[in-house]
């Protein structure tokens, strides 16, 4: 077994800063896990508690089935590839891969075996005689990660490592790091403010806020299924349209009636009305509409074409919305656009709590 569990984990500095609050979470064997949430929140803090280079407070962690608050990094059986790729300039590519094992006085024959395995896993067998300096960043990154790899470890732990990558580069190491994940099937936690890896790259995702977990699901259970109006907020780009308001009967009224969405049954049943809620629907929810079945009439303020599609930026009232619309239609700063929503794709969050309110369910 090679999981990672961590029990109601605190990590606090002297000066009072709380930097990781309560956290308990596993990881199953073989798992990519991604920690993912702005900066500050926690996330790099909680991956080096595991590694060992952080001491924790309170609260228990266990890899595999052993606990290790007091083991050292280096008897953890853990290989962290960090942002920084760390790389001797003046070895080649095999020698530093090859650098750790050394280290640990491992027999030539079985450094040999794998620093080539793990060259032929990430297609560095051309380059192993070059230096840092002849090699591309995405390759420059390769032999970071392969330098975790020779050592086999129960558990990788990644910390923005593609954060220093364009964005072209981004993208093949993303699809490098999955098919990493499945030809060697290690427990790997990886950790990024940036929800597109998150999306693309974990099984599940931690989404943490002010050291605190808000959420842990698979990328379309965080998407589809925001447990709070932080989760909705940071995961999709653009970000959820949010609007203040309240329940009348069936419907959803805010701006002064400017807006009057209705509600399907299984949203509203329960609600008391006039009930203060923030109504939250994503901008490919938000469509064009014939004047007749506008719910609301927006402003236009600009339009961002993305090749096929285009969001279109409004004003209703004093609230901004995203709408996500085919980019040969053509808006004029400062025209007014009827707009209306897919109803079964809204999202009532508690306008004091911040929390989800479940569809059909009478909220406390």
């Amino acid at each position: 077994m090679s999981g990672v569990q961590l029990e109601h984990v605190w990590k606090m500095y002297d000066n009072g800063h709380v930097a990781v609050a309560d956290v308990t979470l596993e990881v199953a064997d073989g798992e990519f896990l991604v920690l993912l949430g702005p900066s500050g929140c926690g996330k790099t803090t909680l991956l080096r508690l595991v590694a060992g280079l952080e001491t924790v407070s309170r609260g228990t962690i266990r890899i595999g089935d052993r606990v290790v608050n007091d083991v050292p990094p280096r008897d953890r059986d853990i290989a962290m590839v960090f942002q920084n790729y760390a790389l001797y300039p003046h070895m080649t590519v095999y020698e530093n891969m090859a650098f750790g094992l050394k280290l640990r006085r491992m027999p030539k024959a079985e450094i040999e075996r794998r620093v080539r395995a793990a060259a032929r896993v990430l297609e560095l067998e051309q380059v192993l005689n070059r230096r840092p300096h002849q090699l591309s960043g995405g390759q420059r990154q390769r032999v970071a990660v392969g330098r975790a790899i020779v050592r086999e470890p129960q558990v990788f732990l990644f910390d923005e490592p593609l954060s220093n990558l364009d964005a072209r580069l981004r993208v093949e190491m993303r699809a490098e790091l999955a098919r990493l994940h499945r030809e060697l099937g290690r427990t790997m936690l990886y950790v990024t403010h940036d929800q597109v890896e998150a999306m693309t790259l974990g099984q599940r995702i931690v989404v943490l806020n002010q050291g605190r977990v808000q959420q842990i699901g698979t990328p379309m259970e965080v998407y589809h299924r925001p447990a709070n109006r932080f989760v909705a907020s940071f995961i999709g780009s653009p970000p959820m349209n949010f609007l203040e308001g309240r329940v009348e009967q069936h419907w959803f009224i805010a701006e002064d009636g400017r807006v009057r969405i209705p509600l399907p049954q299984a949203v509203w049943s329960g609600l008391p009305m006039g009930r203060a809620v923030t109504l939250g629907i994503r901008p490919e929810a938000v469509r064009l509409a014939l004047p007749e079945e506008a719910m609301m009439h927006g402003r236009v303020e600009t339009v961002e074409v993305l090749g096929a599609i285009a969001h279109l930026y409004a004003r209703v009232g004093q609230t901004p919305i995203v709408a996500q619309v085919e980019a040969s239609r053509r808006f004029d700063p400062g025209c007014e656009v009827p707009l209306s929503v897919d109803c079964a794709q809204l999202h009532l969050f508690d306008a004091e709590s911040g929390q989800a309110i479940p569809r059909g369910d009478t909220p406390a």
